[in-house]
């Protein structure tokens, strides 16, 4: 391998932009986390049920 191709490689970013959903209602948010944590599950307010619920990581959509 030669150096250039060392010297010109994109590096990773630290954070992902990843798609979430309600458990109750399906409802999404997209959110940022780090790339090296674990699934990000947290509780928030769904607008559909105007409740505060529990929403995890469905998928990740794209590198910041």
């Amino acid at each position: 391998m030669f150096l250039t191709n060392i010297l010109l490689r994109k590096a990773k970013s630290k954070r992902v932009l990843v798609l979430t959903q309600s458990v109750v209602t399906g409802h999404q948010l997209v959110r940022i986390r780090d790339r090296l944590a674990d699934k990000l599950e947290f509780r928030s307010f769904d607008p559909y049920i105007r409740k505060v619920t529990l929403y995890k990581e469905k998928r990740k959509l794209c590198s910041l």
